[in-house]
């Protein structure tokens, strides 16, 4: 009985024991990161270097450690030498933050400097070798993820006149004389008149704020949209393409999750290595910070997006039912095998829902305000505010789904379709789209990942999946049977299963946010293809960048599908700059829309290359350009921002913002190459992600340059559109790369096509 007893208080105790040792490291974290890029250790090194040169009689600081021992707040017992040392002391301190804040400023003003960005790395001027040679200086050693937040540039503001000629000249191409004639008018007025005005509020901000755009960007391009984010603003991850580690659904999700809480440990310590390019200049990690433990909460008005401290458990959704599932236990982490037998625990449970509770998370599927409404009314108090807590403040939400998928079967293309569907936007009631990520299990073994959009853009996720992926197969592995490795403690606790009181007006409310989200999931067709024909190798023998290469395929693709040109939009990221996200790379250009007419028109093929070459030189251009801070897109978004609050009008912004984005396009980055083993097991890669259309009559196009030889595509488009077809779309994305590599390596001869699908590969590692 006294064993029984003692087992809750043991259980406080660790728990406390876990939580102190996860607030010394922060406050350990938080000094290091504070005086970095000099170190703790600095500081004893600066302090017995200025006692060192007292004791040579000589005076370091002219006169000023005197000055502080005149007026030094002392006790009468204390020494004249033991005021002297104080003095000095308190004198070597000052002098250390001082010499901290100055590195620092050096640092930040260092990386202000963005003419390596248009330099080829084959050719670097003088002038940028001895930037990267300072800049690795000033850099300190063993950055931790967080160290160089306080020595990224502010974003710019760049000068309305530059931010309109490029508008300008980005919708040439898209608009005949008489409707260019028009917006170049509005540009003239808008740059002579109100522009300025806004442009100062703009300034005033930027001086003010760490970042001129990302919380703005944050609350009205998501937090305020107010029609359902499934589909319209959440995104998915794909699982391995080829190889299914194991069989077993329990197992997949007991490593996997293993494998998360391993991820948010290492966050937690800061022990991920911030992201640097050419492996010397720092990319911004602050949206690293609500990755875990975050949920979107709906209102009337606006969402927002909460963050707690680290919870200790998940919930899990099966069969209708929620079940909270500890991952800690003592104070220690569960062991794969341990989280596994917890996972079989809630397949085998047999109880059914409550009353109300199968269906419930179509309610975060639905449109924000009737979901805003019934959360204030329905879960504010009682049961329903306890179980709805407990899923909002998880770690993450995991689905435990009944359908196998991936690819496989006689159609594997089409199964692979089925795959993106299913990850976006399920049942439409058994993801909690509202949660920061939401990790979907499949009978089959396969697992998937759908994330909520406002937090964090996609290739911070996907540093964490892949990340994921890697240690379940390389570190973590299986037995021989397919289940995770080491043994399972039968006496754990059961996992939890939430209570619910469900009355029939929500339960209307939940059937009728279902109908909404079931007729927008209905809706989107998507297509979903690895193109092997050749990669990023042979691109880059005929000396161009892929991700340009790309682009200028998928504008002769949807100029054959459409007949026209359209604004394009390409994510770019400005995390050079401090709380950077993206900003758009408009692809359709002057230059690429001439190489097209003219290769489509059929002019020579030295034409041609030469066009082509021209309209690869101005998107790489436009890409660099977007990443330095001199994009178009987010400065007119704020401008229009600033007009909105002032209560004036503009006809040149209100036109500018409502542009349809009828071609949306996203490359996802391979992060982690490192943890695969492409030599051994060249199998295990991962299709990437993808996203749902952003225009009814458009095309949303994701896609991952995976090695040298294969590049995924992720098309979508909704359904109810004549005019678009994703299947139709991805033929003529596929003739286009052929005809691109064509055109640029005339002597080469054609890649032999290689079979698309692969058998699926079940491994035991």
């Amino acid at each position: 009985m006294s064993t029984v007893a003692s087992r809750p208080l043991t259980e406080i105790y660790l728990s406390g024991v876990r939580s102190w040792k996860k607030r010394i490291i922060r406050l350990k974290n938080s000094v290091i990161t504070g005086v970095y890029p000099a170190s703790p250790s600095s500081w004893l090194f600066v302090v017995i270097a200025i006692l060192a040169t007292m004791y040579t009689r000589s005076d370091p600081s002219m006169g000023l450690i005197a000055k502080i021992q005149e007026h030094l707040p002392v006790s009468q017992s204390m020494s004249t030498q033991c005021q002297a040392v104080v003095s000095a002391v308190l004198f070597s301190t000052m002098l250390w933050l001082l010499l901290i804040f100055t590195m620092r400023l050096c640092l930040k003003q260092l990386l202000s400097y963005h003419r390596w960005m248009f330099e080829q790395h084959s050719k670097m001027s003088n002038t940028t070798k001895v930037w990267v040679a300072l800049v690795r200086i000033f850099s300190g050693r063993k950055p931790l993820l967080y160290s160089y937040q306080g020595s990224l540039p502010n974003l710019p503001v760049p000068a309305i006149k530059d931010t309109v000629k490029r508008y300008l000249e980005s919708v040439r191409p898209l608009m005949d004389d008489t409707k260019y004639e028009r917006m170049t008018k509005l540009a003239e007025e808008f740059e002579s008149s109100l522009g300025n005005r806004l442009q100062w509020y703009l300034k005033l901000k930027a001086l003010w704020a760490s970042n001129y755009v990302s919380d703005w960007w944050e609350e009205y391009i998501y937090l305020r949209g107010r029609s359902p984010i499934m589909v319209n603003s959440n995104y998915y991850g794909m699982d391995f393409l080829y190889v299914t580690p194991t069989p077993i659904q329990a197992a997949r999700a007991g490593n996997s999750i293993h494998a998360f809480f391993l991820y948010r440990r290492k966050l937690n310590k800061e022990e991920i290595k911030p992201w640097l390019l050419r492996s010397a200049v720092p990319c911004c990690s602050y949206q690293f910070e609500r990755m875990f433990d975050t949920c979107r909460i709906p209102g009337t008005l606006t969402d927002t997006v909460q963050h707690w401290q680290d919870s200790d458990y998940i919930v899990v959704y099966h069969r209708g039912r929620y079940f909270r599932l500890r991952v800690y236990l003592a104070g220690r982490l569960l062991s794969p095998r341990e989280i596994e037998f917890q996972i079989q625990r809630i397949l085998d449970d047999p109880s059914p829902p409550c009353k109300g509770e199968a269906k419930l998370g179509a309610l975060t599927a639905g449109d924000r305000i009737p979901w805003a409404k019934a959360r204030m009314k329905y879960f504010s108090s009682g049961v329903n505010k306890r179980s709805l807590d407990c899923i909002e403040k998880a770690a993450f939400f995991v689905a435990l789904d009944d359908d196998e998928q991936g690819m496989m079967g006689d159609d594997p293309a089409a199964s692979l379709d089925r795959y993106a569907k299913s990850l976006l936007h399920g049942k439409c009631y058994d993801r909690w789209f509202d949660k920061s990520f939401s990790v979907v299990y499949y009978k089959n073994g396969k697992n998937g990942i759908n994330a909520e959009h406002s937090w964090a853009d996609a290739p911070v996720l996907s540093h964490l999946w892949e990340f994921t992926l890697a240690f379940d197969s390389f570190q973590l592995g299986y037995n021989a049977e397919g289940h995770c490795k080491g043994d399972v403690d039968s006496s754990l606790p059961r996992p939890q299963k939430l209570s619910w009181e469900i009355p029939p007006e929500c339960e209307e409310q939940i059937s009728q946010s279902l109908a909404v989200a079931q007729a927008l999931a209905d809706d989107v067709d998507f297509h979903v293809f690895p193109f092997q024909d050749f990669g990023k190798g042979k691109i880059k023998k005929c000396r161009v960048s892929p991700d340009a290469f790309i682009q200028m395929a998928l504008q002769l693709a949807y100029y054959r599908d459409q007949k026209r040109f359209s604004l394009t939009y390409e994510a770019s990221m400005t995390r050079l700059f401090r709380e950077g996200r993206t900003e758009t790379v408009r692809s359709c250009t002057n230059e690429s829309s001439a190489f097209v007419r003219a290769f489509d028109g059929g002019e020579t093929a030295d034409v041609c290359r030469r066009l082509l070459r021209a309209a690869l030189e101005k998107h790489q251009l436009l890409y660099r350009m977007a990443m330095t801070g001199a994009g178009i897109d987010r400065h007119l978004f704020c401008l229009y921002v600033v007009s909105k609050y002032l209560g004036v009008e503009s006809p040149f912004l209100k036109e500018v913002l409502f542009e349809p984005w009828r071609l949306s396009t996203s490359q996802t980055p391979v992060q982690l190459s490192e943890m695969f083993d492409s030599v051994n097991h060249p199998e295990y890669v991962s299709p990437g992600g993808g996203f749902g259309p952003v225009a009814d009559d458009g095309y949303g196009v994701s896609y991952c340059i995976v090695g040298d030889c294969m590049i995924n595509f992720h098309i979508s488009c909704k359904r109810s559109c004549p005019v678009t077809d994703t299947h139709k779309f991805g033929a003529q994305i596929r003739k286009a790369l052929h005809d691109l590599l064509q055109l640029l390596s005339p002597n080469q001869k054609e890649p032999s096509k290689v079979e698309e699908s692969r058998p699926e590969v079940k491994k035991d590692l």
